[in-house]
């Protein structure tokens, strides 16, 4: 009987030293339990075989492993960085779970739809989940239907050893009530759906009574309440006492998470107190930047593990506290520092929020982003403020070099990279940068040292003029650059000091009504964009009349900053326009919007194609009257028979995407209003200048947490190469997008990929359809009930669907640079691989400009490339 957990045992490796592999039977076993064969790992669920090399990322690891085989038998096995994949330290053994719980071989997807049709009524060939698994694809949300992989069920606590002990936190009892009802009402309402029939809720969820019938099997213990002081006792049957749970009001007792109470079972956890750590982080402005750290590592008797983000990040990190005097030592891994034979060492870690741990030795974890996250906000307690350091603008990692690339040391100038080399100075083998400069001499950068590199951003990197060492041209350079740097300088205090002159309005807003907005941002904000919201709420407050650019790649947060200063400016009685380029990017913005807003007293309008005549006249209604608070629209924005009764705020989504006339039209009304621009691809800096004068600038460069850049492919188009392409993604449960930017040829194309892929389930999507049809699709595509779109560029701004990550562009030759990078933004928005292709008719025949385009876009892969580009 093919069980849940006897599917996890049998497709569970372990590898250890000196162990002998036979490769082409393990990658046939790693396929079989869910792991995907790519060209370079970087995410859990991947393996890549090299030569006498297998990379592994195991389900639940912190890092991938790299297995060095000689012959058939591994000769050593390291963790290594995914981002760098540098080796970090050698482990004996490592152990691989399954890719996913349920098996997708020949047998299991025949055994799946058998059980589909013995449970379920109707045609199972018109039910997305059946096809998708009978053509070995697991669909997203499949685990809806896993029950019918196996001829039996388990649950959580069939996985568990039993030495495991239990802990509950709250009122279980309450929650898990509330969550049966939840999922009796989900089922209610969908069940009769005959393309996605659902298993009952009994069917995939215990009950609650079962549920404390499997905790009493375990060891247990509740959680203490150190607001109330009192405890949380285990009953006999699994459940907290009824007198412990409920406070005199009859409200629910909530725990806190931190100190055990009572334990009924064998294990005995350790008791120790958490406490936050104080505000460590470095100032920038101060004449000793870490003089918080250093004076509480002199205060503290506590143990203290510094972590970094990366190995190449602690070696930056190094250095920067040699140069202030802290001295750390270096180690691999925490077990470095569990043994306890060290009380200061700095080391690498996935955290981001370190803790105190009280007791009769403590032991403090300080993590690199409190270091330099100044005060910005984490979820459950942050607060807003700038994060910037000292190293935003140098190369942080080495796998932004390649080989060949200009670059640019603090004090030696431009040389070109050359590889890394490994040199024994008397100390052990060190790696070092090796950079070649004029009159073929050569610089060797210790890899500490990489915080000293830059990049050249001057002419082609072909044409990057090298210097020479030691010659004074580096010193000369720096000279005549500081002079052009003040002059720049005198001319922009002209023009400020002309803007300053003009009266703006200061914004106020309720600190604690802005709080509370922030809070309904569903993720961790970056620090830039943390200090890019900084920026535009001192310029709403300041009184000054605002003009600011945001530039940030696509995902990287900027609609974020322009709810930010939305309410800033409605919560303050003033109207907000936001102008998109496009319809599609309008709706989805008014449906954002919409959303964010829809706990305040606002009032929000769109003025679209996809809204009625009706409709319209209303929303000119209301800007007209007041009783409009934000409205969101494409040009017809500008049109002359527009009036707002007091607009305070206009915000413009890629700006560059307007024409001329529209140009005009926004530069009369930054003469009257605070404006904020967001852009991804912003035009060059002489042309921004001299067509729209001089603008404060913010830069949100870092990308959100496990955000993966997109794998760009140009290649010749072919059916293979698209069926290839499509069923990858289709295979992983995703969806893809197909641009095929001519409408009148678009049906034949349809038709050639249903041929090419009958597994897809395509809808299309052009400028040219009526609304309510567009509308129409694109919530199908949204909602996953279909798995490819073909389109025009119509979705190019502003198309948000985190399910699809593979996009296939049709003669990409054909678009512009900003519109390349652009379209392989729609997808790539989430925690997924992404994948973007682009076809040509012929890799030889290109024209000189194309072929240039397609090499800047493919190289320009990585996260934030928009910048550069």
């Amino acid at each position: 009987r093919l069980s849940p957990t006897a599917f996890v045992a049998g497709h569970t490796f372990a590898f250890t030293k000196s162990q002998r592999l036979d490769e082409a039977a393990l990658r046939g076993q790693l396929t079989t339990a869910g792991y995907e064969h790519v060209s370079q790992v970087v995410r859990p669920g991947e393996y890549c075989v090299r030569g006498g090399l297998i990379d592994l990322f195991p389900m639940g690891s912190a890092l991938p492993y790299r297995l060095d085989l000689f012959d058939d038998e591994i000769e050593s096995i390291r963790a290594f960085d995914p981002d760098s994949q540098r080796s970090l330290f050698p482990v004996d053994s490592v152990r691989i779970l399954p890719g996913r719980e349920f098996p997708l071989d020949e047998s299991a997807r025949t055994a799946f739809r058998g059980r589909w049709r013995e449970r379920f009524e109707g045609d199972p060939s018109k039910a997305g989940p059946y096809r998708d698994v009978g053509n070995g694809i697991a669909s997203a949300g499949i685990e809806y239907w896993l029950p019918l992989f196996f001829e039996s069920t388990a649950t959580l606590f069939d996985y568990l050893p039993a030495s495991t002990v239990v802990a509950t936190h709250g009122d279980v009892e309450a929650t898990g009530r509330r969550f049966a009802l939840e999922t009796g009402q989900r089922h209610h309402f969908l069940a009769h759906d005959s393309q996605r029939p659902l298993l009952r809720p009994d069917e995939l969820f215990i009950d609650i009574e079962s549920l404390f019938i499997e905790v009493r099997r375990f060891g247990r213990y509740a959680l203490r309440d150190h607001r109330e002081g009192e405890t949380s006792v285990g009953g006999q049957d699994g459940r907290p006492d009824d007198s412990h749970r409920e406070n005199d009001d009859g409200a629910p007792r909530h725990t806190s998470p931190i100190t055990p109470a009572v334990e009924t079972g064998t294990a005995s956890p350790r008791r120790s107190h958490s406490r936050a750590l104080p505000p460590l982080m470095v100032e920038r402005r101060a004449d000793v930047p870490l003089s918080r750290l250093q004076a509480w590592l002199d205060a503290t008797d506590a143990r203290v593990f510094l972590v970094a983000e990366s190995a190449g990040r602690r070696e930056t990190l190094t250095q920067l506290l040699a140069d202030h005097g802290i001295d750390l030592p270096q180690i691999d891994d925490w077990r470095g520092f569990a043994d306890g034979s060290l009380d200061r060492a700095l080391g690498v870690g996935p955290l981001s929020e370190g803790f105190l741990l009280a007791g009769e030795q403590p032991v403090a974890v300080v993590t690199e982003a409190e270091l330099f996250s100044g005060t910005f906000k984490r979820r459950g307690g942050r607060r807003q403020g700038q994060a910037t350091t000292d190293v935003d603008a140098i190369i942080r990692d080495l796998s932004e070099l390649s080989i060949g690339d200009p670059v640019v040391h603090a004090q030696h100038g431009i040389g070109r990279y050359r590889g890394l080399v490994n040199l024994d100075l008397g100390d052990g083998p060190t790696e070092f940068l090796h950079l070649a400069y004029a009159s073929d001499a050569t610089l060797y950068v210790p890899v500490a040292a990489l915080h000293l590199i830059g990049r050249y951003s001057g002419a082609s990197p072909e044409e990057a003029p090298l210097h020479a060492l030691g010659s004074g041209q580096w010193e000369k350079a720096r000279q005549r650059a500081a002079k052009r740097a003040r002059d720049t300088a005198a001319e922009l205090l002209n023009l400020y000091a002309r803007r300053a002159a003009r009266e703006g309005h200061a914004f106020g807003f309720n600190a604690q009504d802005y709080e509370a907005f922030a809070e309904g941002f569903g993720f961790d904000e970056t620090p830039d964009q943390l200090a890019a919201i900084h920026a535009v709420t001192q310029d709403l407050v300041s009184g000054r009349p605002m003009d600011r650019l945001i530039c940030g790649d696509v995902g990287f947060g900027k609609t974020e900053v322009a709810l930010r200063a939305a309410f800033v400016a409605a919560s303050d009685g003033k109207q907000v326009a936001i102008l998109c380029p496009t319809t599609l990017l309008a709706e989805q913005h008014f449906e954002t919007f919409s959303d964010r807003f829809s706990n305040w007293p606002l009032r929000l309008a769109e003025l679209s194609r996809f809204r009625s005549p009706k409709e319209v006249k209303a929303a000119l209604e209301g800007m007209a009257n007041g009783t409009i608070d934000i409205v969101i629209g494409t040009h017809k924005l500008l049109s002359r028979d527009i009036v707002f009764k007091r607009l305070g705020l206009v915000i413009i989504d890629e700006e560059h995407r307007f024409g001329v006339r529209q140009k005009e039209a926004l530069k009369a009304l930054r003469a009257e209003v605070d404006v904020l621009t967001l852009t991804a691809t912003p035009i060059p800096r002489t042309l921004a200048m001299s067509l729209e004068g001089i603008r404060d600038f913010s830069v949100i460069a870092t990308a959100p947490q496990k955000r993966l850049a997109i794998k760009t492919f140009v290649r010749r188009e072919t059916d293979g190469a698209i069926r290839e392409a499509l069923l990858r993604e289709l295979r992983r449960g995703g969806q893809a997008y197909f641009l095929h930017n001519e409408v009148e040829t678009i049906e034949n194309r349809r038709a050639m990929l249903e041929k090419l892929v009958p597994e897809a389930r395509i809808v299309v999507a052009h400028g040219q359809m009526h609304e309510r049809e567009l509308e129409r699709v694109m919530r199908e595509f949204h909602a996953q009930r279909a798995n490819v779109l073909l389109c025009t560029t119509i979705i190019e701004s502003g198309i948000d669907v985190p399910t699809a990550n593979t996009i296939i562009m049709h003669r990409a030759d054909r678009f512009g640079l900003a519109q390349l990078h652009q379209l392989r933004g729609r997808v790539g928005r989430s925690h997924h691989q992404a994948y973007a292709y682009l076809m040509v008719p012929d890799l030889e025949g290109l024209s000189k400009n194309a072929s240039q385009r397609l090499d800047a876009i493919q190289q320009m892969e990585e996260l934030g490339s928009g910048f550069y580009l």
